[in-house]
């Protein structure tokens, strides 16, 4: 009588066109004969099934043989499918079988997603030892979104990957994130937005700066305060104090015609369907931060407030500033307010004094932002419209325009 062998783990790949009832048939197989499951994968690409599965076999004769593996080839063939198998040796099923840090690599184009661009991300990846485990496309119709699950070594250094990444970003007119896949990853709770440059299109005092002829020394000045290299309280109040003079009438017109960002009004309404709470923090004025909430349905809206006498601004901020600090602390305490934590954040903004809000978040994104921002944000969007946020929040296709 043949010596049985004990446990043994097998490798079931399977793969041929795709239909329904394939792992029923196949599942049910292995119900039958009393064996266990160990790990299953399975992928559809164009039809086409790509399916995997570990079992561990009750017992086998000393040639490998088993009934379920022939019933399982039978079954295979029938189903117009390839089944093929091999034996793994149990320490290598278990050094398989630890735990990976895994890491989403999100990629959305403008236009479609190229060979070359895939050839890149896949090549950096590789480099730094990077395995590719999954790739989905996950916009519905054409090819401008990818989903690539990742397994990271333990004590990786990240900060190489986002550079290397970053470059074939912006080589590519593809945006990128690497985000952390956990169990905060689909679950943010709040959006919040910087107001100038970011929800709309314009820096508001530019705007303003222009009605009130001194746009010249005005756009000087917020360029240093945006790239960092002048204090934002003090440009602000520079800034703020040549205004001086200026009519709440000519407000009230930059305010009817201030540009929104491509994608803002769907990105928000999408996210408020979803029950997500959105807020607005911006080192712009409260008369264009307050209009912009009742506008598009914010939950919360905080700003400068400009003084204001008999109709003319006075020149002065009443109250304190909402600088970089502040924009970071009003974060924290609305998430308070809603009792969430601060992994369900997603922070959105371009400027140097948006970085303490984008690194206190769980999510934070440079949004066409300077490169001294996009360097020091964990991740950033340079080409698309604000709806390509979504693919990073795990809401794909919803608004796809192609």
């Amino acid at each position: 009588m043949p010596v049985k062998k004990k446990g043994q783990l097998f490798l079931i790949t399977v793969s041929g066109p795709d239909h329904p009832g394939i792992t029923s048939e196949l599942m049910g197989l292995v119900s039958e004969y009393g064996h266990q499951i160990k790990d299953m994968g399975q992928a559809v690409t164009h039809g086409l099934l790509s399916l995997s599965f570990v079992i561990k076999i009750k017992s086998v004769d000393e040639q490998g043989h088993s009934p379920v593996i022939r019933e399982l080839l039978f079954a295979a063939k029938d189903l117009g499918l390839e089944l093929g198998y091999e034996e793994i040796e149990k320490k290598e099923y278990e050094r398989n079988s630890k735990p990976p840090s895994m890491f989403i690599l999100n990629c959305v184009a403008v236009e479609h997603i190229t060979p070359s661009f895939i050839c890149d991300i896949s090549t950096i990846l590789a480099h730094n030892k990077i395995n590719i485990t999954r790739i989905e496309k996950v916009s519905p119709g054409a090819f401008t979104s990818l989903e690539v699950l990742t397994e990271v070594p333990d004590g990786h250094d990240m900060s190489k990957v986002k550079k290397d990444l970053m470059y074939a970003s912006t080589s590519h007119g593809v945006d990128v994130a690497f985000l952390r896949d956990n169990v905060f990853r689909r679950s943010k709770r709040l959006i919040v937005f910087d107001m100038d440059s970011t929800l709309i299109q314009t820096e508001v005092i530019d705007e303003m700066a222009d009605a009130a002829g001194v746009g010249k020394n005005i756009r000087a000045i917020t360029e240093l305060a945006m790239t960092g290299e002048m204090d934002f309280n003090e440009s602000l109040l520079k800034r703020v104090n040549q205004l001086k003079g200026l009519k709440v009438e000519k407000l009230e017109e930059i305010l009817e015609r201030l540009p929104l960002t491509e994608g803002v009004p769907e990105f928000v309404k999408t996210v408020k369907s979803l029950g997500y709470k959105v807020a607005l923090i911006s080192g712009g004025f409260t008369f264009f931060a307050e209009a912009l909430k009742d506008r598009l349905g914010l939950d919360y809206a905080f700003a400068n407030e400009l003084e204001i006498s008999n109709g003319t601004l006075t020149g002065e901020i009443v109250g304190s500033i909402v600088n970089a600090e502040q924009k970071a602390t009003l974060l924290k305490l609305i998430t308070q307010q809603e009792s969430i934590s601060m992994e369900q954040v997603v922070a959105i903004g371009d400027g140097a004094n948006d970085l303490p809000m984008l690194n206190a978040a769980g999510l934070g994104i440079a949004y066409h932002a300077k490169d001294v921002v996009k360097r020091q944000a964990s991740q950033h969007m340079s080409h698309g419209p604000m709806t390509s946020i979504l693919y990073f929040l795990g809401i794909p296709g919803t608004l796809d325009k192609h």
